[in-house]
C-alpha cells in the first residue's frame, strides 16, 4: 500500500511539472507569438458612426461625395500652414515628397504605385477643401487613412498647407 502512495504521489508531482513546463513555455515564448504594432499602422478600425472625442463625424469613403461639400473650419494663415506642414512632413512626405511633387519624390513612393502631384493647379481646382479632408482622414484606393493617427483639426491644416503649396 505504502508504494501505491507514492506512485500517486510521483504521478500527481509529475503531471504538476508538465503543467509548470507548459506555463513557462508558453510565458516566455509569448513575445515572438503576439502581433506587433508599428506607429503609422492601423490596427484597430473605429466602429461605423463612432464620433471621437472631441472630434467630428467621420464621414465613410464611400459617401466621399457628402464630405466633398464640408467647408473648412480652419482659416488660412500662417499658423495653419506651419502645422500642416509639420503634419505633413510626418505624414505625407514619405509618398507624396517633401514639396507634395509626387511621383517618386518620396522614398516610400519608389516600392509602390507614384503618388499624384499635390500642386498641380488642375488637381487644386477639382478637389475641394473637404474632399482633401476627407481622402486624409478615411483614405483613399492606395492612399492609408490617417484618421486615427491625425485629429480632423490637423487634418485640415493639411489641407491648408496643401492649398498654400499650390499658390507657389
Amino acid at each position: 500500500m505504502k508504494y501505491v502512495f507514492i506512485l500517486c504521489l510521483l504521478i500527481v508531482a509529475a503531471a504538476g511539472g508538465l503543467m509548470g513546463a507548459a506555463v513557462v513555455v508558453r510565458w516566455n515564448d509569448n513575445m515572438t507569438q503576439t502581433p506587433r504594432i508599428v506607429p503609422g499602422e492601423r490596427v484597430f478600425r473605429m466602429p461605423a458612426g463612432v464620433v471621437p472625442r472631441g472630434g467630428d463625424l467621420i464621414i465613410p469613403r464611400e459617401q466621399r461625395d457628402v464630405a466633398t461639400k464640408a467647408p473648412n473650419p480652419v482659416k488660412m494663415s500662417d499658423a495653419s500652414v506651419a502645422i500642416g506642414r509639420e503634419h505633413f512632413t510626418t505624414f505625407c512626405a514619405p509618398c507624396h515628397g517633401a514639396e507634395g511633387k509626387g511621383g517618386v519624390t518620396g522614398p516610400v513612393a519608389t516600392k509602390f504605385i507614384p503618388p499624384p502631384d499635390l500642386t498641380n493647379p488642375e488637381l487644386q481646382k477639382q478637389r475641394t477643401d473637404g474632399y482633401w479632408h476627407s481622402y486624409i482622414v478615411v483614405g483613399g484606393a492606395v492612399m492609408p487613412a490617417y484618421g486615427e493617427a491625425l485629429s480632423s483639426q490637423e487634418a485640415w491644416h493639411i489641407v491648408n498647407f496643401l492649398r498654400a503649396l499650390a499658390k507657389k
